[in-house]
């Protein structure tokens, strides 16, 4: 039996459950843990910024992760809220493509950053007395730019290779089949 060919529009994500308590105990959960996520990531960030003792270049990239993980988490995280509170449980391709491009970006970027911060460490422990001359504010910006820039090319080709695709068939998205 051959099936139709049809474009897809629109996901329908079924979500966790389709029980109404349910939903709500997840929105709480959901909700307090990226409350948590935000204030802890900004407090990090402002504390890293206005303590002149934290502006080292280690503390550098830590807030830079922290950014990462602040802008990371708001991806998914205010469309899980609303599909658990709402009764539209869908998405549009275009905002579908949105999700997958910065939640890609974002995890590549993480990814190359963590790389920067473990040669910063490596640099620290086999050149401590050098270490001042060895990892500079500048070479240290250049890093942080070059973890963005890499992993937002990445999520380019990654995203315009999938979404150039056909997405044919069944638009329901249900996690636990």
């Amino acid at each position: 039996m051959q099936r139709s060919n049809h474009t897809v529009t629109e996901f329908i994500l079924l979500g966790f459950t389709t029980d109404p308590g349910m939903q709500l105990g997840l929105f709480v959960v959901f909700l307090g843990v990226y409350s948590l996520t935000v204030v802890g990531n900004s407090t990090l960030i402002m504390l890293i910024c206005n303590d002149s003792r934290l502006h080292t270049p280690m503390y550098f990239f830590i807030g830079n992760l922290s950014f990462l993980d602040l802008w990371y988490s708001s991806v998914c995280t205010p469309k899980i809220l609303v599909t658990c509170i709402s009764e539209d449980k869908s998405i549009s391709f275009a905002g579908c493509l949105c999700q997958f491009f910065f939640s890609a970006g974002l995890a590549y970027s993480e990814c190359y950053l963590l790389a920067a911060m473990a040669y910063d460490c490596y640099v620290a422990i086999s050149k401590p007395l050098l270490y001042a001359q060895a990892m500079p504010g500048r070479l240290c910006i250049c890093l942080v730019l070059h973890s963005y820039t890499g992993g937002f090319v990445n999520a380019i080709i990654l995203t315009s290779n999938t979404f150039t695709l056909d997405f044919c068939g069944d638009n329901v998205i249900d996690d636990f089949l």
